[in-house]
Formats: structure tokens, sequence, C-alpha cells
């Protein structure tokens, strides 16, 4: 609902006077490619636990943690490049301000994911007892494929609509 009202906003302000339109950075259609990469990933680490071959488990989900540590690098390198192209948060008025906000706020809710998923690895590692207990990673799953949903969400926004 947060990033629905970030982007109703974005859709009334940008007709007011003063606005500023800013280009969405390029790499951030990358860093889309590798998020729906790690959705792909996670979706097989938890059809892998569910057949119970805990190797490819344990390796999906650390792909998917090394792809979402990417898409964190590629939101930072975005971040960077909007900077460098003058777009700066303070005293700014504009698309440039809801970007910092909005994909600032997505970067956490994957940071997010990516701790959680550090310790859905961990648990596999450290202590004696193992259940085959699939409500984690199906959590988690859903988790990411709607971050993953959001993300896609928004870039198409920003694309077409900025």
């Amino acid at each position: 609902m947060m990033f629905a009202g970030l982007t109703s906003a974005y859709i009334v302000k940008s007709g007011q006077a003063g606005w500023h339109e800013v280009k969405t950075p390029t790499i951030f259609i990358v860093s889309t490619a590798t998020l729906f990469i790690s959705s792909i990933t996670i979706q097989a680490a938890l059809r892998s636990f569910k057949q119970k071959a805990m190797a490819a488990y344990r390796s999906l989900l650390l792909v998917t943690l090394v792809l979402g540590l990417a898409f964190v690098v590629m939101q930072w390198k975005g971040f960077n490049w909007l900077w460098d192209h003058g777009v700066h948060f303070q005293g700014a008025s504009g698309a440039g301000q809801f970007l910092y906000i909005i994909f600032g706020l997505h970067a956490l809710h994957v940071v997010g994911g990516v701790v959680a998923l550090i310790v859905l690895l961990l648990r596999q590692y450290v202590g004696n007892v193992r259940t085959y207990n699939a409500t984690p990673i199906e959590i988690m799953s859903t988790y990411w494929h709607f971050v993953d949903l959001l993300w896609i969400y928004l870039v198409v926004f920003f694309i077409w609509i900025g």
C-alpha cells in the first residue's frame, strides 16, 4: 500500500509547476533481470526443499542470496548515477525525490529479504536439529516473489510514466 500511495503521489505531483523529470538509470533495468532470475532460483530452492534435495536447496538459496546482494549493489550504483547526473534529494523538485524514496524503500525491503536468506542458510549449517518444515522457505519465497513483482511494477511505472 505504501508503494501504491507513493506512486499515486508521484502522478499527482508530476502535474504541478516546477516538476522535473528524471531518466531512470539503465542499471535499474539490469537489476530487474537479476531480481527476476533470483525469483526463479528461490522457487527452485523451495521445490528442492520439498523434494528433500538439501544440497540443491542450499546451493539455490546461496545463488538467490548472491543475486539479492547483486541487486542491492546495482541499486547503489543506480543511486550514484542519479547523483552524478545532478539528481539530488535535497533542494530537488520532481521525480528525483520520488526515485530516491521509492527505490530506496524497495532496496531496504530487499536487504530485509537478504537477511532472511542468510538466516535460512545459517539454519542449514548450524545446529543438530534438522526438520523438514517447508513453512519458512515458503514464506521467504512468497516474500521474495512479492519484492520482485513490486520492483517490476516500479520500474515499468517510472519508465512509462516518468
